[in-house]
């Protein structure tokens, strides 16, 4: 076996060639970051190599600087594995109790993690091709966070130039007030508006939700505030609404263009009541490949929902809290989806009221059905079924208990086993339409 360990930077990348033998093939080299130097990384490689599947490629996971050697390395066909640097880090430390960190010693620790045979997935074709879902749903959250904060900031100026607008209105931000402040963005402007000129901005921009009787009670509030006369703020104002404006133009575009990718993944956990596109990208493009993990809990540590734990002689750390570590963008979806599916979902509702009713905190009792939904999206994704509600439940075993009425080898088997739950073993054997849905349900 081959194993090449890679130390990736900006500009160049340390490499480090070795064998099962612990034999040195290529001592550590630098390439450079461009087409000439991969290429020379390669032909190291193959000259060495006798057998594709015998070599191992591992490099740290350092974002976008080692996108390009990645995507390389993957179409040639060599198994890559990116590790944690957090691992890396500690695996060298266990090696020498020397304070040495050099890239030359980097790309020499990641060979030998990869000898060690700890237990690592190689990086697969689907998680570099998800990558531009990935770039796609983080691009639209750092948007939306942006916008978050703009909107605090129109709050804030509001308060000083028309503090008496809020009550009026059920929103700050809504577009009928934005086209009201990005025309007359203080008490002063609104005061002094001609009320034809305002009633007309009103109901266009509210689509005829505000006529001139709106219009007059703004004017007759702004008339009467207190808000402070500031150009400045007032200016301030008017451009913020028009960054929120743009933004809101960017993110739909981005939207669309996750849509697009959804559609072509149909991934069944759409089907989940409470998941729409949005945050089903973001859950399926942090996760990627589902055959990286081996169970449902190995992806609620990668999310950092996994709880720590600290034992030691007689000292058992009590009320451990979450880890955190990890994505946290795929931390956030699953904490925000599971609230939707909660509320949308008679089955999770339950289970949340039911760990409300044990004393549980609401976040506490939150991450214990993130768990739950953690469970049934990775049963989706493997098996490829889509989600069946409850009340969908009562249908399907109806039509089976119409089938065991007409079938004599069901009736005789479930009569023997006595319950449906019994009974399911041997549904697997049976070639009905709907019996993957019963078996779907009773696995959870």
């Amino acid at each position: 076996m081959i194993y090449i360990g890679i130390d990736v930077a900006k500009d160049k990348h340390d490499c480090f060639i070795t064998n099962s033998d612990s034999e040195v093939l290529f001592k550590a080299f630098t390439i450079f970051n461009n087409l000439d130097g991969f290429n020379d990384l390669y032909q190291k490689i193959e000259s060495v190599m006798d057998d594709v599947t015998k070599v191992k490629v591992g490099l740290e996971a350092t974002g976008h600087y080692s996108y390009n050697l990645l995507g390389y390395l993957i179409d040639k066909g060599l198994p890559t594995y990116v590790i944690n640097p957090l691992h890396t880090n500690l695996y060298r430390k266990s090696l020498s109790l020397r304070q040495t960190k050099t890239d030359k010693v980097d790309a020499r620790t990641i060979a030998s993690m990869l000898m060690s045979d700890v237990n690592l997935k190689s990086y697969s074709d689907t998680s570099y091709h998800n990558e531009e879902l990935k770039s796609l749903t983080r691009y639209r959250f750092d948007k939306v966070k942006e916008r978050a904060k703009l909107k605090s900031s129109v709050s804030r100026l509001v308060c000083i130039l028309f503090p008496e607008l809020e009550k009026l209105v059920p929103t700050l931000h809504m577009a009928s007030v934005y086209a009201l402040l990005s025309e007359f963005p203080s008490a002063k402007h609104v005061a002094t508006a001609h009320l034809t000129r305002l009633t007309n901005l009103l109901s266009k921009s509210s689509k005829g939700r505000y006529g001139k009787d709106t219009a007059i009670t703004f004017r007759d509030s702004a008339r009467a505030s207190i808000g402070s006369n500031m150009p400045a703020k007032s200016l301030e104002l008017k451009h913020t609404i028009k960054l929120i404006q743009e933004l809101d133009s960017e993110i739909d575009e981005i939207e669309n263009e996750i849509k697009i990718i959804m559609d072509e993944i149909n991934s069944p956990i759409l089907s989940i009541p409470g998941i729409n596109y949005r945050m089903g990208a973001m859950i399926i493009a942090e996760i990627g490949d589902f055959n990286r993990f081996d169970s449902p809990d190995k992806i609620l540590a990668y999310a950092g929902f996994s709880p720590s734990t600290y034992q030691s002689g007689q000292l058992d750390g009590a009320y451990a809290h979450m880890e955190k570590r990890g994505s946290r963008y795929l931390r956030y979806a699953l904490y925000n989806a599971t609230k939707y599916v909660c509320h949308w979902d008679p089955t999770f509702a339950a289970y949340l009221a039911k760990k409300r009713a044990e004393g549980k905190h609401y976040n506490v009792a939150i991450s214990h059905a993130v768990k739950k939904l953690v469970r049934v999206i990775y049963h989706l994704e493997k098996t490829k079924q889509q989600y069946i509600k409850a009340g969908e439940i009562l249908l399907i075993h109806y039509s089976f208990f119409e089938h065991l009425s007409r079938c004599s080898f069901c009736h005789t088997v479930f009569k023997v086993q006595g319950t449906l739950t019994e009974f399911q073993i041997y549904l697997k054997y049976i070639s009905v339409l709907y019996s993957k849905n019963i078996i779907l349900r009773l696995d959870f």
